[in-house]
């Protein structure tokens, strides 16, 4: 395999990436010769699991950083970015910023007061989910830690633009991530960052097992997929891996179906 980021002191960091969509792109990404610094909120519980999936990338002769802090609480944040500028050394720089966090409440509209979503559901909801884009896109700009050509880029999905039951805050969230990501691209543009949304199609990782009547979803998936399967971590991780070549460099502002043609129907 030619590991076309070997040699480049690119990092890639992942704003969520213990599990699903953002560590199987780091598995990807490591294996081209990317840094990767894997920011996650994990138990002690999860953590065996997950420092057997890190030793794969560790063995794949890039430099790793993992740190199991919040990247929404304020003062987490200037703890990470400490290690991470003690980390990047004087060469090192960041050309991914992947946002893969998956923090969402799956509430119906209609219930009980303790049982339908809240104004505190969507708030908790659009930090996680979308704002947290464009704190850690500025954070990270602030600092001067991208490189001269760098890449933002976050996991959207159908449910920004259609209703689901029970999807309210998330597909609220996945709206205004879109919006947010347009507008770095537009933004962020002449200092050398390029943003887009990747709209995934239906995965089977953990944050789509939690939905209610997720299993419905995946049949229904199979039958309107031209290809009449699911989509993969690692098919929406080869896109983050093109995304992030030198070629790439012109695609700005998009929103970029990763679903084998599941969204033409």
């Amino acid at each position: 395999m030619v590991r076309r980021f070997e040699n480049t002191n690119y990092w890639t960091v992942i704003l969520g990436g213990s599990s699903g969509l953002g560590l199987a792109s780091a598995k990807k990404l490591a294996s081209e010769g990317m840094n990767i610094c894997i920011l996650h909120r994990s138990s002690r519980a999860e953590m065996e699991t997950i420092n057997q999936e890190f030793s794969l990338i560790k063995n794949e002769n890039i430099k790793f950083l993992s740190l199991n802090k919040d990247a929404l609480n304020l003062q987490h944040q200037q703890d990470i970015l400490t290690e991470l500028k003690n980390v990047l050394g004087s060469e090192g720089k960041i050309r991914c910023l992947l946002h893969s966090i998956a923090k969402g409440n799956l509430k119906p509209m209609i219930g009980d007061e303790n049982e339908s979503l809240s104004a505190d559901d969507f708030a908790i909801t659009l930090q996680a989910m979308a704002t947290s884009l464009y704190d850690w896109t500025k954070l990270i700009f602030n600092d001067n830690l991208f490189a001269e050509d760098a890449r933002i880029l976050a996991f959207t999905s159908e449910g920004s633009s259609k209703p689901i039951n029970n999807y309210g805050a998330v597909s609220a969230a996945k709206a205004a991530l879109e919006a947010i990501s347009r507008n770095i691209a537009l933004e962020f543009a002449p200092f050398g960052l390029r943003s887009n949304c990747i709209q995934a199609g239906v995965t089977d990782t953990r944050s789509l097992q939690m939905i209610p009547a997720s299993e419905e979803i995946k049949e229904h998936t199979k039958k309107r997929n031209p290809f009449k399967r699911l989509t993969t971590p690692e098919d929406v991780a080869n896109v983050v891996s093109l995304l992030c070549t030198n070629e790439a460099a012109w695609i700005n502002g998009c929103i970029i179906p990763v679903d084998g043609g599941e969204h033409l129907s």
